[in-house]
């Protein structure tokens, strides 16, 4: 996996590179494909969406953390269309026209807005890095037939809701959870500090 760099930092934090690799594995995107993310945050995970997809829409609530995406996403040399601010959906188009090369990334189209509100119509892949409004989010998927969906979380209970909500829209595929811990040094030894769990709920239209 090529390496993406995270200068400006955002308080929720970047989603972990282990993490990222299961995410963007699932995901899949093809060259062809539209990928649009929910929760853009620090932009970890838009950078390497931008990386494999022709197309990427990425919507953040706050625009702080959308200003923290637009830096890191020049930072790792992926263009940015202006960004918009999104109060209904319909679809949105990018102005790349490929990426699928780590050379030559597709141009990320970023809408500050809160989901349901802002997502295009016309979306392969979706991502959904945050928990508010996923229902709603899910409802929008089915309509307008997301061919793969992802969703991680890493509270129990939020896990099991979402799970759930996935299985009643028959979106439901698979529910992987996995834990990544790393070595640090003591006593003159390797031992371990265990990240949180990640609960990667799959799926698709």
């Amino acid at each position: 996996m090529v390496r993406v760099r995270l200068p400006h930092d955002a308080k929720a934090g970047p989603t972990k590179p282990e993490v990222r690799a299961v995410t963007l594995a699932k995901l899949d995107p093809g060259p062809d494909a539209h990928a649009v993310e929910v929760g853009a945050c620090t932009g970890a995970v838009t950078v390497g969406l931008a990386r494999r997809a022709s197309r990427v829409t990425a919507l953040e609530r706050k625009s702080e953390r959308l200003d923290t995406a637009r830096k890191n996403l020049a930072a790792n040399g992926v263009p940015v269309a202006d960004i918009d601010t999104a109060t209904d959906g319909g679809v949105v188009t990018a102005d790349g026209e490929t990426g699928a090369a780590t050379t030559d990334p597709a141009t990320v189209r970023l809408r500050e807005a809160e989901a349901p509100a802002g997502l295009p119509d016309d979306a392969d892949t979706l991502f959904l890095g945050g928990s508010r409004n996923y229902e709603a989010v899910l409802d929008h998927a089915v309509e307008t037939g997301v061919g793969t969906v992802v969703m991680n979380v890493s509270r129990l209970e939020v896990a099991g809701d979402a799970v759930r909500a996935f299985r009643e829209r028959d979106l439901l595929d698979e529910v992987c959870q996995f834990q990544v811990s790393h070595g640090y040094e003591l006593a003159g030894a390797t031992s371990f500090d265990s990240e949180n769990p990640v609960y990667c709920i799959v799926g698709g239209a």
